[in-house]
């Protein structure tokens, strides 16, 4: 009996045991990690203008014309500080290979910058917004009297004249909030850096041909009729002469 009873409190102390020292210790809380805020991506910066003509492939000399004058880096300045925009009319290369060879180059350095300039307007302007401009308008060159330029449209069709040369918009390149960029056949020409040529002098008229017959002047046929009479006194008194001579 009294080892059926130790039995029985080892058997109770063995399941006490299992459920105390044999369970698992309970997890401490994940402690959560927070992360870092994500700061916002910087402001993208002004439209590259170069950057789009360059992509375009058909605009280097443009471009180059661009660097050389630095109204690269003057746009750049301009769309990041101004909300007005820029409106550019590039010319492609076709169209400055059709210019007279050296009439860029023939400019000085300012002027080689107004010509530039002279593409470019100082605003954003959709193809819908030239049906309403009022003519001269004014570019990046300066003064609309001193480089006018003057855009109209028809139908579908935008021109755009400097008064020595006259396009038509053929392509649009670009167009965002701050950019627009026109595509056309002809380089625009102003007229303050290219005057156009004086008109030749009228060809000088011949000189009428001396009339053979008629005498020069009044001098040389008076001359003539006095040598005419002395020719006819001079005969007649040699025949008075010779009658006297033979007669006995």
């Amino acid at each position: 009996m009294q080892q059926f009873i130790l039995l029985f409190w080892l058997l109770f102390l063995l399941h006490t045991c299992s459920k105390t020292f044999c369970q698992s210790p309970a997890q401490s809380p994940v402690a959560t990690q927070t992360k870092a805020p994500v700061p916002p991506p910087p402001p993208a910066g002004p439209t590259d203008t170069i950057q789009i003509l360059l992509k375009a492939g058909r605009f280097l000399s443009f471009v180059r014309l661009m660097k050389a004058t630095h109204v690269d880096t003057q746009l750049f300045s301009q769309l990041n500080s101004s909300t007005d925009g820029i409106t550019m009319f590039a010319p492609n290369d076709h169209a400055f290979s059709s210019l007279v060879a050296g009439a860029v180059d023939s400019l000085n350095d300012r002027g080689k910058l107004e010509f530039v300039q002279f593409h470019i307007l100082p605003r954003l302007l959709s193809i819908s917004d030239f049906q309403t401009l009022s003519n001269p308008v004014k570019t990046l060159a300066g003064s609309d009297r001193k480089f006018p330029l003057t855009i109209t449209t028809s139908d579908h069709s935008v021109t755009v004249s400097s008064g020595l040369t006259k396009t038509s918009i053929s392509n649009t390149i670009y167009t965002d909030k701050q950019v627009a960029i026109y595509e056309v056949d002809k380089v625009l020409v102003p007229q303050d850096l290219f005057p156009p040529a004086p008109p030749a002098p009228a060809p000088a008229k011949p000189l009428a041909k001396p009339d053979p017959v008629a005498p020069r002047d009044a001098s040389g046929a008076l001359v003539t009729a006095l040598q005419h009479r002395v020719n006819v006194v001079l005969f007649g008194a040699g025949l008075y002469v010779a009658a006297l001579v033979m007669d006995p």
